[in-house]
Order: structure tokens, then C-alpha cells, then sequence
């Protein structure tokens, strides 16, 4: 059993910059690939950006492209989230999740942490 703890959300200006990061109980965290997704108020949860196991491969939403870098230290069992450039409409609950999954974007992920809010305000 891997359990995922988030932090770092907040309040922040539009234009500001967040680092989320994402730790795990279990040193098996390595050989996951590791995703962030978020939901905000009233809409569907949605993928945000992914990194394989070693991190030699990223994909991130269209949306955040140019403005979040997914990273990790697996010596730390830890994965960033560094947000720039913040937009009010990346206000969500952001989630991270672990596991093998077929597709980046769609999982299916086998953990997930409890969630970090991110409020950018205009």
C-alpha cells in the first residue's frame, strides 16, 4: 500500500507560482509513474501533468503547458508540481496518484493522495 500526501497548495496571485509536492510512505513510490489531476468547484477532475517511473518521460495538459514541470527525486520518494504563471482558472483541489497505468491522462491510477487546494485570485 503506497500513501500519498500533498502539499504546498494556497492562496496566490494571479501570476504567482505554487511548488506542489507530492511524498509517499513507501520506497516502492519509485517505480510508479506519478500523475496530478485537479477538480474545481463543480466540474469534473481533470489530468494535469504526468512522470514516468525515472522520469525520462512528462506529459501535461494543454492548458498548463509552458507554465507547470512535473519533476521527482526518488531518493526522497517525493514529485513537484512547480506551478508559474498562475490563472484563476487553476483554482482546484489538486490531487497526485500513483501507479502503472496504461495512459497517462486517463490511468487508471491505483493511489491517491487526499488533495491540496490552490486558490489563484484575480
Amino acid at each position: 500500500q503506497v500513501q500519498l500526501v500533498e502539499a504546498g497548495g494556497g492562496l496566490v496571485q494571479a501570476g504567482g507560482s505554487l511548488r506542489l509536492s507530492c511524498t509517499a510512505s513507501a520506497r516502492t513510490f519509485r517505480w510508479y509513474t506519478v500523475g496530478w489531476f485537479r477538480q474545481a468547484p463543480g466540474k469534473e477532475r481533470e489530468f494535469v501533468s504526468a512522470i514516468s517511473w525515472g522520469g525520462g518521460s512528462t506529459n501535461c495538459a494543454e492548458s498548463v503547458n509552458g507554465r507547470f514541470t512535473i519533476s521527482r527525486d526518488n531518493a526522497n520518494n517525493a514529485v513537484y508540481l512547480q506551478m508559474s504563471n498562475l490563472k484563476p482558472e487553476d483554482t482546484a483541489v489538486y490531487y497526485c496518484a500513483a501507479g502503472r497505468p496504461t495512459d497517462y491522462s486517463t490511468g487508471p491510477y491505483n493511489y491517491w493522495g487526499q488533495g491540496t487546494q490552490v486558490t489563484v485570485s484575480s
